[in-house]
């Protein structure tokens, strides 16, 4: 005997669903889970697709452990890079135009229906970027649009487990690497690892000029081109990476992301009062496109 088709509320892929689905997702008030990485350099050991593959899996995890309430959207696999371009493969996308197109895809979800967007993003790069994107999302929509670079999401049990001092959790570290090979260890190679403090954002030893993933930044900023600041592209200490570390990390993050979900599902828009005694009717704020 057949089985009887999947509800299509069980399903947690944005772009596998019919339309109808898609309305049927928006009445049923599913929030949507928008991954935003970057195709950059990571080292001599780990793929181009790792800001993308780690905000994506974050998402998955998410939306598998409540595939009722999420809806993961096709990933956004460009950011900002400039700095990071003298190493090939390196992708880089203008801040302006990498915000317009965001923000117009957070629209249209919009405009589809969808009153919570939840922006995670894979690199560090984007991620003001991506603040600004969410601040707008809800100023100029009916949405309530929230952001964030998935490693917030898992500094806590990271820190548990870590091993690396400060600078070793930057960028294709002991966390990444750590992730990656808890999610698909067939392409990273170990072998090829190597750790270097320090990067665009650092400077090892310096208590103003430095980057971690895990602990924040330090309270200036410096950014140079990669290349001249790390001979592989590496900041932090990828060799201290395990599977195990790694599983700590999705498994954090993925709950943690299902937690803030189900708050944001619940959370109110606030009302915007005007509170000018004259009003103008121009300019128009926001000025929404």
């Amino acid at each position: 005997m057949a089985s009887p088709p999947m509800d299509s509320l069980d399903k947690y892929l944005y772009d596998e669903l019919t339309w109808p689905e898609i309305n049927a997702a928006a009445q049923a008030g599913k929030t949507l889970l928008l991954p935003i990485g970057s195709t950059e350099q990571h080292g001599h050991h780990l793929p181009l697709d790792v800001d993308n593959f780690l905000a994506r899996s974050v998402c998955l995890e998410t939306a598998k452990k409540i595939p009722r309430e999420a809806l993961v959207m096709p990933t956004i696999p460009y950011g900002y890079n400039e700095h990071a371009l003298d190493f090939p493969g390196t992708i880089h996308i203008p801040y302006e135009v990498f915000i317009s197109y965001c923000l117009a895809v957070v629209k249209s979800a919009a405009h589809a229906g969808f009153d919570r967007i939840i922006l995670i993003d894979g690199h560090g790069s984007n991620e003001h970027l991506c603040e600004f994107i969410a601040r707008r999302g809800t100023l100029e929509t009916d949405a309530l649009v929230a952001s964030t670079i998935w490693t917030h999401l898992a500094k806590d049990a990271f820190e548990a487990v870590r091993e690396s001092g400060d600078g070793g959790a930057a960028h294709a570290c002991e966390l990444e690497t750590s992730a990656y090979l808890h999610l698909e260890p067939s392409r990273v190679k170990m072998e090829l690892a190597s750790d270097h403090y320090g990067g665009a954002a650092g400077k090892e030893g310096s208590r103003f000029l430095h980057v971690d993933l895990s602990r924040g930044w330090g309270p200036m900023k410096v950014i140079q081109w990669t290349s001249g600041a790390t001979p592989t592209g590496v900041s932090g200490a990828p060799t201290l990476a395990t599977p195990e570390k790694g599983k700590t990390i999705i498994e954090a993050a993925s709950d943690n992301l299902a937690e803030f979900v189900r708050e944001f599902r619940n959370l109110q828009k606030a009302e915007r009062i005007d509170h000018r005694a004259l009003r103008p009717t121009t300019p128009t704020y926001p000025e929404s496109t």
